[in-house]
């Protein structure tokens, strides 16, 4: 694993924690699309794996960037959640940061993101957990729907004894959470960020910016859409471990066992229907 260890830790107001595993021309597309304010963000880019390691002289090029880029390599394929708690880990070692972003390689930032999720969480010190609106788009296709949720945390908490109000390329939280909660949890794969992120919950407010921030890629090949029916069952398990209303959690927990019946090219039929105002 690399990594370096420098003696007095460099301070940021952001690290974006981005997993890479074999996309590296998704990657250099998320790393182009982060804007914020020079000398104020850094990145971890965790490579788990990948059989053409990442370098980042390969994606800064000749011109750089204006924040600092970190490589974590892992030197066999660990796993998403293994690469999540190694870039957390290392943040915690090597950085000082206020606050933790997400980002997953293929996926693009809006301008503004990073700005507009700051200055939320810097008037508002009771939220530690920020999501926001995003455009799920297959780049092949041209597929796509807008992905929207309830944006205050009574409702976001009632919400999420059903689903994943936060989708995990949106999300910043505070660093304080994380001695707080512990790192992503290891007995719920493929739910991993649907756990870490109800636990937070319990210890602080979350919100979401009712903004589309995020364009996220719809990839057939993609560890959400490939380990769906495992994924599903594991949302049943966190309803049940981290829900806090009986009546919601039985009636959470009906819902994706519905949706576990209906073939996912139905349900992406359903959201872009939706969001397009169709139904």
């Amino acid at each position: 694993m690399e990594q370096s260890n420098p003696t007095v830790k460099p301070a940021f107001d952001v690290c974006v924690l981005l997993p890479c595993y074999n996309n590296q021309a998704g990657l250099r597309t998320s790393v182009e699309s982060v804007s914020y304010y020079p000398g104020k963000l850094s990145m971890v880019i965790v490579d788990d794996g990948s059989k053409s390691p990442v370098k980042v002289e390969a994606l800064v090029g000749a011109g750089g960037f204006p924040f600092s880029v970190y490589v974590v390599r892992l030197e066999k394929n660990s796993g998403i959640t293994e690469a999540l708690n190694t870039g957390l880990r290392w943040i915690e070692a090597n950085l000082t940061v206020r606050y933790i972003a997400r980002l997953d390689a293929g996926d693009v930032c809006k301008e503004d993101r990073f700005y507009r999720q700051v200055e939320f969480l810097e008037q508002n010190p009771q939220v530690g957990l920020l999501g926001s609106w995003c455009v799920f788009q297959n780049p092949s296709t041209g597929f796509h729907y807008t992905y929207t949720t309830p944006t205050q945390h009574g409702a976001i908490l009632s919400e999420m004894h059903s689903r994943n109000v936060f989708i995990h390329p949106t999300v910043m939280f505070r660093t304080e959470l994380v001695p707080l909660v512990g790192l992503y949890p290891t007995d719920f794969p493929h739910v991993e960020d649907y756990a870490l992120f109800f636990k937070m919950l319990h210890q602080t407010k979350g919100a979401i910016l009712d903004k589309t921030l995020v364009t996220c890629e719809i990839n057939s090949k993609g560890i959400s859409i490939s380990n769906r029916k495992a994924q599903l069952k594991g949302r049943q398990r966190v309803i049940s471990e981290f829900g806090v209303n009986a009546f919601q959690k039985l009636v959470g927990k009906s819902k994706v066992y519905l949706l576990r019946l209906l073939p996912y090219q139905v349900i992406l039929l359903i959201k872009n229907k939706l969001s397009s105002g169709k139904v």
